[in-house]
């Protein structure tokens, strides 16, 4: 890259050289290059807005050494350390692609007919950054689609901006400092990136504290009636693994976590004589714990907020999909597609743990019980998914 740096400063094009001019880009872009945002699965930086400016207000051949100066001035330390000073200059790699464009049009006028060039510069930019990422990867023993993974995000804002640096470029073409009009927009997008990460962070806060609190009321449970608490424990992990099989969203992956661990909670309420009776149950003591879904939404609908939100899941999980099960009798699609996971979920633990009046199934047995239950008990799609899961 440094290599690279030397050579374009043979190329043609653009104004003359104002080493003044030079240092104020180099040092703007130094500035914007401190702003960072996450985004996807990676995080982005937008010195776009002020890359393409330079393409245009600088000697064509300057540019990768004045993002090679921007660098240095944002973390001067690298100076200092050698090692590191090789990896920041070939971070660069990305000006040399737009920079050859550029100069293979002989610094042509800056004006928006000339879109189809400015769209090259931009596909030559990400060409050669894209094979600096993978050759950096490939010898930290990166895999190329986890590098391209991270990177599409990155290339989606720069693309997004680019026209925005340009419009920039030919507002300041004749005045160079006119491209701290920038630096308002950057301020904005540092704010919201600071409180989307703050939001981010509080989210976080939450969702941990809602986790401690149904794992508080999960102990509960197994403080009660060990089975319960243990078993609900093993349909979690079941449970995860069907919704990332069946690709849920975020959210409904997370109500599935604590609908999970929380389907039996309203078993607290039920007497522990009909909890650990060891034979089958009358008619009355089956009344009395298929109150256990109605009293499990009741008690979280008074923790409230997250909690409460999943209530409602937790009342259907004993519900059937032919209709055949408590306390509402609904069926099918009725059924809300966690309460519907976690059903099924709970009935593969069931069987395979042993019980104080049965022994449990095998795997196998357990495996083909559900698939014989498939369509009458339990959900097709979700049998589906635990036989490929368990098999």
């Amino acid at each position: 890259m440094l290599a690279g740096c030397l050579a374009s400063l043979w190329l043609h094009g653009g104004p003359p050289f104002s080493i003044v001019g030079f240092a104020f880009l180099a040092a703007l872009y130094a500035v914007v290059s401190h702003v960072e945002f996450e985004s996807g699965n990676g995080s982005a930086i937008p010195t776009q807005l002020v890359l393409v400016p330079m393409l245009f207000l600088l000697p064509i051949g300057t540019v990768p050494l004045a993002v090679v100066t921007a660098l240095l001035l944002r973390d001067p330390r690298v100076l200092q350390r050698p090692t590191k000073l090789l990896p920041l200059v070939s971070s660069a790699a990305h000006a040399l692609g737009p920079v050859l464009v550029i100069s293979l049009a002989h610094g042509l006028p800056l004006r928006w007919s000339e879109w189809p060039v400015y769209l090259l510069a931009l596909a030559a930019q990400f060409a050669f950054d894209l094979a600096h990422s993978l050759i950096t990867g490939v010898a930290h023993n990166i895999s190329p689609r986890t590098i391209v993974g991270f990177l599409w995000i990155v290339y989606a804002v720069d693309a997004s901006l680019a026209p925005v640096g340009l419009a920039l470029a030919i507002a300041a073409r004749d005045h160079t400092y006119l491209t701290a009009l920038v630096l308002p927009l950057v301020g904005l997008l540092h704010l919201f990136s600071g409180e989307r990460q703050r939001r981010i962070d509080h989210a976080l806060e939450l969702s941990d504290a809602y986790r401690g609190t149904a794992f508080l009321l999960g102990d509960v449970v197994e403080a009660d009636d060990a089975y319960t608490g243990s078993h609900s424990r093993h349909v979690v992990e079941l449970v995860l693994a069907v919704a990332d099989d069946l690709q849920l969203p975020a959210g409904d992956r997370r109500d599935a976590e604590f609908v999970a661990l929380l389907h039996d909670v309203g078993k607290i309420r039920i007497p522990s004589e009909i909890i650990n009776k060891p034979g089958a149950l009358d008619e009355e003591e089956r009344a009395i714990i298929e109150t256990h879904t109605i009293e499990g939404e009741e008690m979280l609908e008074r923790v409230g907020g997250l909690l409460g939100h999943v209530g409602h899941l937790v009342r259907s999980c004993h519900e059937r999909w032919d209709g055949a099960g408590y306390p509402d009798r609904l069926a099918g699609q009725r059924i809300p597609l966690i309460a519907r996971i976690v059903c099924a979920c709970d009935a593969f633990s069931a069987m395979t743990t042993d019980r104080p009046y049965r022994a449990a199934l095998t795997r196998n047995e357990a495996l083909a019980e559900l698939a014989r239950c498939s369509g009458t008990h339990f959900d097709p799609q979700v049998v589906a998914a635990i036989l490929r899961l368990e098999s």
